[in-house]
């Protein structure tokens, strides 16, 4: 499972605690929420289990291991700005291939039109780069994804229609999920339970 024990995190070397002993378990498949009002810390908690920060206390495992270093990782992140996850000078096409081929009906499934993929980032609109965001995310080696506000920006048909996607995909391969959101009804709907911060 993906693990946080006692894990913490301070604003600069001698601030006040943004994140303090917390504990957190996800499974194998399983959908957990984090809520909590803005400032509350999850996505600062949701940087530290995807590698992007360091703990200043505790310990982040994947699998009974520390989370790895180099290569891809097992635990992916999706952010609500996908401008801030690509390189802006790649091609769509490249940016997913950095990670994987995703398979044509993924790509459909998450409504993502053929013809992005010849694109810069800056030629979509941001719900159309975060499809390309999430499907990048999906790649055979994710054990774990950590979805941090992923479909805020979206309409509600496409929100639905994005988390169908990857709540199904997930199911079938066994991914856990974080959901962080300030939307009870959202992890209300996806996650078996949900922490509050």
């Amino acid at each position: 499972m993906l693990e946080a024990r006692g894990v913490g995190h301070r604003h600069g070397r001698n601030g006040p605690w943004v994140v303090r002993e917390m504990d957190l378990t996800v499974a194998p498949g399983e959908a957990v929420g984090l809520f909590g009002p803005s400032g509350a810390g999850k996505t600062t908690l949701g940087n530290i289990l995807g590698g992007y920060l360091e703990p200043e206390a505790g310990e982040v495992l994947v699998d009974g291991a520390p989370l790895p270093r180099r290569g891809y990782s097992p635990v992916q992140c999706i952010h609500q700005h996908p401008e801030l996850a690509v390189n802006p000078r790649w091609r769509l096409s490249r940016t997913l291939r950095e990670a994987w081929s995703p398979p044509e009906a993924l790509l459909g499934a998450l409504g993502i039109a053929p013809g992005w993929l010849g694109r810069y980032p800056h030629e979509l609109s941001g719900g159309e780069l975060q499809r390309i965001v999430v499907a990048r995310a999906l790649g055979p080696k994710t054990r774990y994804l950590v979805a941090d506000e992923m479909t805020v920006m979206l309409d509600a048909l496409t929100q639905a229609r994005l988390w169908r996607t990857v709540m199904d995909h997930c199911r079938e391969r066994g991914v856990g999920m974080l959901v962080i959101s300030h939307d009870a009804a959202l992890l209300s709907r996806v996650c078996s339970r949900t922490i509050s911060l």
